[in-house]
C-alpha cells in the first residue's frame, strides 16, 4: 500500500480550508484517510499552517511520500529540514 501525505479540501465554496492528512494513494482526494497531521488555511493573512511535527516525522520515517504541495507546506513549517537532517 502506497501511503501519501497530501491535502484534503474542506470549507465552503470559494472559502477553502485544507487538512494535511496521511492517506492511501488510491483513496479519493476528500475520501478516507489514515491520520491527520495538521491544517492549512490560505484565507487568513498571512496563511496559517499548523503541523504536528512528531506525527509528520514519524510518517516520513515510515516511508510516506508527500505530494508537491504537502512538501512545500512541510518546508514552510520546518519539518522537512528536520527530516532530511535526521537521515
Amino acid at each position: 500500500m502506497a501511503v501519501r501525505i497530501r491535502l484534503k479540501r474542506m470549507g465552503a465554496k470559494k472559502r477553502p480550508f485544507y487538512r494535511l492528512v496521511v492517506a492511501d494513494s488510491r483513496a479519493a482526494r476528500d475520501g478516507r484517510f489514515i491520520d491527520q497531521l495538521g491544517y492549512y488555511n490560505p484565507i487568513t493573512e498571512p496563511a496559517q499552517i499548523v503541523v504536528d511535527e512528531g506525527k509528520a516525522l514519524e510518517w516520513l520515517r515510515k516511508g510516506a511520500q508527500p505530494s508537491d504541495t504537502a512538501r512545500a507546506l512541510l518546508v514552510k513549517a520546518g519539518v522537512w529540514e528536520k527530516f532530511k537532517a535526521a537521515q
